[in-house]
């Protein structure tokens, strides 16, 4: 716990199920502390180790913190916005709100209201922008660029992962579930590899609920094509970043996608993507002459076969893709330049 009077951003999480808005607060709070911002957490689902407030600590809004007029409260979610609203223009606390949208699609009526009861708006792609009816600033996502970094050794990596160091590797990582479009990128490793035999294909993520008949419906059809040894479903892994270390090409095959971190720590670890135009895909890859992979059209087999087998067959065009890929990642989506970013941010907001 903190103390109150220390605080001046709130950060709360009102939903217990771990989600990327819960990941991206576990992952974006300590790198924010480290920069010196003043924040602290409310609410559950959340590691113990992270500064965290009591709700009973809310009472004593209507004192801001040493030196300061008011505070901020960064939500995320609508259940997070509506308490803040009351908390501000019923209680009259001294407080201003910012949210952070990330949907891509047209919002509820409710929704626009309470967006439009902000004092700061967070898109976190174009895309985002363009369905929001309010001004907003656009600040993309960033990943652990030290977390997710090449390996010394390549065949080292693989081998530390129980594969066969002298095989290329072909990914796709997250939720296994048919949004994410898994079964896309099955079938197209049940197309391309066995004309390539010196490649397999690795699918990491958990399968919940409703989606565990998906991907064991997946793993027949792999089954059935003689291709369980060379497509693996390896899981989920707390060390996913030592998985990436072992590829040598990533498909990112969703069908929709709010943002969509993978393609990024992909290339952060020196892994040239090939990616789907859904969420933030097409503002994070680099497509031109310096290329860092190539978007495809989402849920279309033949495009991403075609893509995968011109990166499977061009050792140049992956190698040269992939120390691009690991430069612009670094330069352009640190989480720390995501941390400062909002920093700036919540200054501009409070003396606004």
């Amino acid at each position: 716990m903190v103390d109150i009077r220390d605080v001046e951003v709130i950060v709360p999480n009102f939903k217990r199920r771990l989600s990327g808005v819960t990941s991206t607060i576990i992952q974006l709070v300590p790198v924010q502390r480290a920069l010196g911002q003043k924040v602290a957490t409310l609410g559950p689902g959340l590691p113990a180790e992270l500064p965290h407030l009591r709700y009973s600590d809310l009472i004593r809004l209507w004192r801001p913190p040493s030196g300061k007029r008011l505070r901020l409260w960064h939500a995320r979610r609508n259940i997070e916005m509506l308490p803040a609203i009351i908390m501000r223009d019923i209680l009259r606390m001294p407080l201003k709100i910012v949210f952070t949208s990330a949907s891509q699609r047209r919002h509820t009526g409710w929704t626009r209201w309470l967006i439009s009861k902000m004092d700061g708006v967070i898109a976190t792609s174009g895309k985002t922008a363009d369905y929001l009816v309010v001004p907003s600033t656009l600040i993309l996502h960033g990943i652990d660029t030290e977390r997710f970094s090449p390996p010394a050794e390549k065949a080292e990596a693989k081998r530390a992962r129980g594969l066969d160091p002298q095989r290329k590797v072909v990914g796709c990582f997250g939720r296994v579930r048919h949004q994410k479009g898994t079964d896309l990128f099955v079938d197209t490793m049940i197309r391309v590899l066995p004309d390539r035999p010196d490649w397999i294909g690795v699918i990491a993520g958990r399968a919940t609920g409703p989606h565990v008949e998906f991907e064991n419906s997946l793993k027949a059809k792999v089954k059935a094509a003689g291709l369980a040894d060379r497509i693996l479903f390896v899981g989920e892994h707390t060390d996913i970043n030592e998985w990436y270390r072992a590829l040598d090409l990533f498909i990112a095959p969703q069908r929709w996608e709010g943002f969509g971190l993978t393609p990024l720590e992909a290339m952060a670890t020196g892994v040239p993507v090939i990616a789907t135009d859904v969420g933030a895909f097409p503002e994070l890859i680099v497509t031109d002459e310096a290329e860092t992979g190539v978007i495809i059209p989402r849920d279309n087999l033949e495009a991403m076969a075609d893509a995968a087998s011109a990166f499977m067959e061009d050792q140049n065009r992956r190698e040269a893709a992939s120390s691009r890929a690991r430069a612009h990642a670094a330069a352009h989506f640190s989480i720390e330049g995501e941390a400062r970013a909002l920093g700036n941010f919540y200054r501009l907001t409070v003396s606004a």
